[in-house]
């Protein structure tokens, strides 16, 4: 299977299950309505296409990390509630429509993402696989719990929050993107590994893998929040700019930005290179985040 089937094939997985995950709720229905809606609002579904290109690799049944393909999925939608929020990022689109609560009312929207979050936890606990162990769900979240808390994602936010308007160095530029973007993406590979129950040193490869990928994905972004097409992107060019935000472009400019992505590219594959397994789809969707338009 090529990526670009493997690409459909799991997106559209993750789709229909997605919808599934919600519906069953007992919750008010307006917080479901909120909650799908973002959910249900597109993108790459890069995080969850990764855990299971790692299962793949692993030669290892795909439908027992579709759990936590969804809870990982979720776990990013809230993140971009809270992001767009006026307190936040203060954005009006996402995705091409309009923000969630731009339709539900900021209160709405806080919770929508409260849930999203809480609910991520609770779908891995809820586990029903006789491959994997309550040792295994332990294991993932924590790992989860990391990636995504202050030591994580909240932390990369904090950072980039706090950055803006200064004249951030490299260092402190790496820090936020690690966090931001890259912990939630290491963990999604992590999580593909944990469940093909893989030793602790393709772990540990696994780990630098996912970190230098998350540099890709983010230095791309910056890339494209300056070269890109706003209708593809589904928000408007230069909103980094705006913010008052350094990007690899204002620091390196856009030649040294690129040379940046080539460097972390290659490191990101040599990591792969490492852990014995069919690493093929895992290498193009590599390169697919190095060449998307959006």
């Amino acid at each position: 299977m090529d990526l670009k089937q493997f690409l459909q094939k799991s997106k559209i997985e993750i789709e229909q299950q997605l919808p599934k995950c919600i519906s069953h709720l007992e919750a008010p229905s307006t917080l479901k309505e909120a909650m799908l809606y973002s959910l249900s609002a597109g993108g790459k579904r890069v995080r969850p296409v990764l855990l299971l290109a790692t299962l793949h690799a692993f030669n290892r049944d795909e439908k027992i990390g579709t759990s936590i393909a969804c809870a990982i999925e979720m776990l990013h939608t809230y993140s971009l509630i809270h992001d767009d929020l006026p307190a936040m990022d203060d954005d009006d689109l996402r995705r091409g429509k309009p923000t969630n609560h731009k339709v539900f009312g900021e209160a709405m929207a806080i919770l929508a993402g409260d849930a999203l979050l809480t609910y991520s936890f609770q779908l891995i606990s809820e586990m029903n696989s006789s491959n994997v162990t309550d040792g295994m769900k332990v294991k993932l979240i924590q790992e989860l719990a990391k990636a995504a808390g202050p030591e994580g994602m909240v932390g990369g936010q904090v950072a980039d929050m706090e950055g803006e308007g200064k004249n951030l160095t490299l260092e402190e530029l790496e820090y936020i993107h690690h966090h931001k973007t890259g912990d939630l993406l290491t963990y999604a590979v992590l999580a593909g590994a944990i469940l093909a129950q893989a030793n602790e040193e393709e772990i540990d490869q696994l780990r630098l893998f996912g970190k230098e990928l998350g540099l890709v994905f983010q230095i791309k972004d910056d890339i494209l929040d300056i070269e890109g097409d706003a209708a593809m992107i589904g928000k408007p060019i230069g909103s980094d700019f705006d913010s008052e935000k350094s990007t690899y472009p204002s620091l390196l400019t856009m030649d040294g930005a690129k040379e940046k992505l080539f460097e972390h590219t290659n490191r990101a594959k040599e990591y792969l290179y490492n852990v014995k397994l069919e690493n093929s789809l895992l290498m193009e969707l590599t390169d697919y985040i190095v060449e998307r338009d959006h």
